[in-house]
């Protein structure tokens, strides 16, 4: 087949084109490389700031477009795939939907209906937008609310959602809110992720701290609950000096992020997830555990019943700072946790794996290729 990926969110596209490609796809990948980021690409669809950045990249655009046009396949990572306003982006997808066979929509983030049903239908137990029945107040849930409720950017994701041939979740958060208004088009398929070449696993850290790794996203700290886990870790650091190295990271580009992720025993992943993301997902895959989303609903919906990788804590400061303390305390556990957190990347992340997941949905749904 020839695929389209356009967009990037986190290495997702830019990963699964590897996995496409080895099975013998034709796959051009086009996004901006999530912007400081900077994931590989084939079509560089970077804004430059202010208005005449929007302008230039409208012209990138037509420049491209005959790169754009004929594939079996184009699959967008968002309903807002290029840095250009939902309305412009209504318009490339028009154009995309005239011009390619199949398009399909990733539901890896930020969207419409990512924030209308966590604060309405309220699907999960806690998220971005809620704890428990109570929504979140902070000023970036509060942003994302009125950026996407009611405006061109919800009528952008309905048209795409409603006329797309089908809808990828990533991550168990996102199925639970698509698949019951889209049944018939959702499928959940995990994030891709590169097996790595690992130097055999210490079986004995006692003799040294426990390194935890901390990556701060830019201006997202609060909205990702990155302050209150850094602040438990800081904590633990304090009442256990000896025991604890802190490693942190913040707005550095992918390859400086993971030089300073290596050799690190676990990494803070989001507080409000059920699951673990594409940063977390790369660390375990270096044998990192990862401390954050692990909920039943993340095993359940791979069927895995043995492994536990992951160290789930509540969207709440104590748990962290006990998770973390008996990590720190019981060292002796964190070789097979290690263990197995590399093996549940082999089993359901494997990008060879995952991309032919993606080419049965592709094959599949909507008219025959």
């Amino acid at each position: 087949m020839k695929i389209l990926l356009l967009g990037e969110y986190s290495n997702v596209h830019a990963t699964l084109a590897e996995g496409l490609r080895e099975l013998g796809h034709e796959v051009t990948l086009a996004s901006n490389g999530d912007f400081w980021k900077n994931y590989p690409r084939d079509i560089d669809l970077a804004r430059k700031p202010g208005k005449w950045g929007g302008i230039g990249l409208m012209a990138r655009l037509w420049a491209n477009a005959s790169k754009l046009k004929g594939y079996d396949v184009v699959q967008l990572i968002n309903p807002l795939f290029v840095e250009l306003k939902a309305e412009r982006n209504a318009y490339w997808y028009r154009w995309l939907r005239r011009n390619n066979r199949k398009i399909f929509l990733g539901a890896f983030g930020m969207d419409y209906y990512w924030v209308h049903e966590n604060t309405t239908r309220m699907p999960l137990r806690y998220s971005d937008f809620n704890i428990g029945s109570t929504l979140r107040q902070n000023a970036d849930a509060l942003r994302e609310q009125q950026d996407w409720l009611g405006t061109a950017k919800e009528r952008l994701n309905r048209q795409v959602a409603t006329h797309c041939d089908g809808i990828i979740a990533g991550l168990y958060e996102y199925w639970a809110c698509y698949h019951p208004l889209f049944p018939d088009k959702t499928s959940f398929i995990p994030y891709p992720i590169r097996p790595k070449t690992l130097l055999p696993i210490e079986t004995d850290i006692s003799h040294r701290p426990v390194r935890i790794f901390v990556g701060i996203s830019r201006g997202r700290s609060e909205y990702k609950g990155t302050d209150i886990m850094l602040a438990a870790a800081q904590a633990v650091q304090a009442k256990h000096p000896e025991r604890v190295e802190l490693r942190i990271a913040e707005g550095v580009p992918f390859d400086d992020y993971v030089q300073m992720m290596n050799d690190s025993d676990c990494i803070l992943d989001q507080l409000y997830s059920y699951t673990p993301s594409m940063n977390a997902l790369e660390a375990m895959s270096r044998g990192i555990i990862c401390v954050g989303g692990g909920e039943p609903e993340n095993y359940e919906i791979l069927g895995e019943e043995q492994l536990r990788p992951i160290i789930n804590v509540q969207p709440n400061y104590e748990s962290v700072f006990q998770a973390l303390e008996d990590l720190v305390l019981h060292p002796a556990q964190i070789p097979d946790l290690k263990r197995q957190s590399v093996e549940y990347i082999r089993r359901y992340h494997d990008y060879r794996r995952v991309a032919k997941r993606y080419v049965s949905f592709y094959l599949s749904h909507g008219q025959g290729i």
